[in-house]
């Protein structure tokens, strides 16, 4: 099966501007976009640069545009495409293009730690685990299939505005929804106080394309709201 992968140039020691270039490949329908990208550097055009490292959707360091949506390229099937169907493939938006596909993700991870991504804890520690319930458990756990691929943050169109640019983003909101609501934390007032202003949980417009692309199939809107309601809860009780 031939594709035609159109794709996003770009090396700022030695190009002016970006530019395309098309590349023909022989897959098999079972291979993903990953391996035909592996198949170009390989056997076409070594020079060619992009992050990947498990292949599977679990490290999430393969983040990129295909087609103008945010996804992994590892999870993304031969099969699905039509044979000699142009597939565009970009970096992710919002981010500085360091070289072709590989973006700068040192802002990305600025804002993570920013909301304190671990546990809080201020009571001495038990002799053995902090133990919780299933149910207790149950209350976070989508949250914790993040893997930080940033495909959320690059589809959002609020961290693609410029006058909202300073916006946590939701990987940074889905992290601090982990924590929040696991019953082990013991700073739930002091992490929501990170978040409640403009440029945190209230930031999102709640236009649902985080939700959308994300690859572990997160309710990343609905996890944001649900922090809303935390400090709308809090702020009730002191009034």
């Amino acid at each position: 099966m031939i594709l035609n992968l159109k794709i996003f140039r770009y090396d700022p020691g030695k190009d002016e501007k970006p530019y395309y270039q098309n590349f023909e490949v022989d897959a098999d329908p079972m291979d993903r976009l990953l391996d035909c990208l592996n198949k170009i550097r390989w056997e076409q055009d070594p020079s060619l640069s992009f992050r990947m490292s498990c292949g599977h959707g679990i490290c999430g360091s393969d983040g990129m545009r295909v087609n103008g949506i945010s996804a992994l390229p590892c999870q993304k099937v031969v099969k699905d495409f039509k044979e000699g169907e142009e597939i565009l493939i970009e970096p992710l938006a919002v981010f500085r293009v360091v070289k072709d596909l590989i973006v700068d993700m040192e802002p990305f991870f600025e804002r993570y730690y920013s909301i304190r991504p671990y546990l809080i804890t201020k009571s001495p520690p038990p002799e053995k685990e902090r133990l919780q319930s299933v149910e207790e458990r149950q209350k976070f756990e989508d949250a914790t299939r993040c893997i930080l691929c940033a495909c959320c943050t690059a589809s959002c169109p609020i961290n693609q505005a410029k006058e909202t640019a300073n916006y946590i983003g939701p990987a940074a909101l889905v992290r601090s929804y982990r924590y929040l609501f696991d019953s082990r934390d013991e700073g739930h007032d002091e992490r929501l106080a990170l978040l409640d202003h403009k440029d945190g949980v209230w930031g999102c417009k709640t236009r649902w394309w985080c939700t959308k692309v994300c690859p572990k199939q997160i309710p990343v809107t609905i996890e944001i709201a649900a922090t809303r309601k935390s400090i709308y809860d809090i702020t009730k009780k002191t009034k």
